[in-house]
């Protein structure tokens, strides 16, 4: 992404939460963001391409704080999944986009609201995979059917603590939904109880599967963001850059060395013009290094 779609970006984003998604035109995001029209249709062929835009950073920046928490982590730990399932919403929150999904959800925009699907797919996939690490094997049957109903009671609970005079904070409500997993979950394996079983969600999510994050897709970003952080002169961004392209072009890349890294990359990028595009890195080196190590594992 380049400076100019970026600033268009942004500037669609402030608009979206001054005005309201529904009342921001495309006329608005050019004139505020002091563009041509055909240099807004350059990059996104509509307002609500450009909104997944803005949707999909969130979503690449929680992939990549979730990635952060696990790193060295034991992988049972249910406080580290707790604080996972966290960071979506502090994201959200922290971008402001909790307005602009709940617009989303009432506008009955076919695009938008298949898109939001889409998305809930991808976590619910994502949770069934964290929930088969806490709880082991023996769960694998019932991690579906659980993470519908985490998901569910956080959102539930969320609506009805917003409505009614008790404050109780987000972390200890997700914390909380966590804990009264542990007797779902036992009792459930104790009776062989499961209504959704765990192969149901691949006949939902099969459509939306992507392409793989493959090497050279990587090498051809690091290329292009190294680029960047020269131009910036940024000397410990070049450095980390550089190291992450020479393992990425070497036979057996350090993926071990490559995980423990991405977060400190990441962050070193914090309150520069370059963190949105050091994020978008970060997500694709973490999808890289998932998809290896899980083929490694096979």
């Amino acid at each position: 992404m380049n400076d100019r779609k970026l600033h268009v970006l942004l500037t669609a984003q402030r608009l979206f939460i001054e005005k309201g998604f529904i009342t921001t035109s495309i006329q608005d995001i050019i004139e505020s963001a002091q563009i041509s029209k055909g240099t807004f249709y350059n990059y996104f062929t509509s307002k609500n391409e450009c909104l997944i835009a803005i949707f999909e950073f969130a979503h690449e920046e929680s992939i990549v704080r979730r990635h952060e928490l696990q790193q060295g982590k034991d992988i049972s730990d249910k406080n580290i999944l707790a604080e996972q399932i966290l960071v979506r919403m502090h994201v959200n929150r922290e971008h402001n986009l909790l307005s602009i999904y709940e617009a989303v959800f009432y506008s009955g925009d076919a695009e938008l609201r298949n898109f939001v699907r889409r998305h809930h797919l991808m976590e619910l996939n994502w949770l069934t995979s964290r929930l088969a690490d806490v709880y082991g094997e023996e769960a694998e049957p019932y991690v579906l059917d659980c993470a519908v109903m985490i998901l569910g009671v956080i959102q539930h609970l969320i609506h009805f603590l917003s409505s009614s005079a008790k404050k109780i904070d987000i972390d200890d409500l997700v914390h909380f939904t966590i804990r009264r997993v542990d007797s779902i979950m036992d009792d459930m394996i104790r009776n062989e109880d499961t209504l959704l079983g765990k192969d149901y969600l691949k006949t939902l999510t099969s459509a939306n599967e992507t392409t793989p994050t493959c090497a050279t897709h990587v090498v051809e970003k690091l290329e292009r963001f190294l680029l960047m952080v020269k131009k910036e002169k940024l000397t410990e961004g070049i450095r980390f850059t550089e190291f992450f392209l020479d393992e990425m072009l070497s036979e057996t890349p350090n993926l071990v060395v490559m995980d423990a890294l991405i977060a400190p990359f990441q962050q070193l990028f914090k309150g520069t013009r370059l963190y949105y595009r050091s994020t978008e890195i970060s997500t694709f080196l973490v999808k890289y290094i998932n998809k290896e190590k899980s083929l490694q594992d096979k």
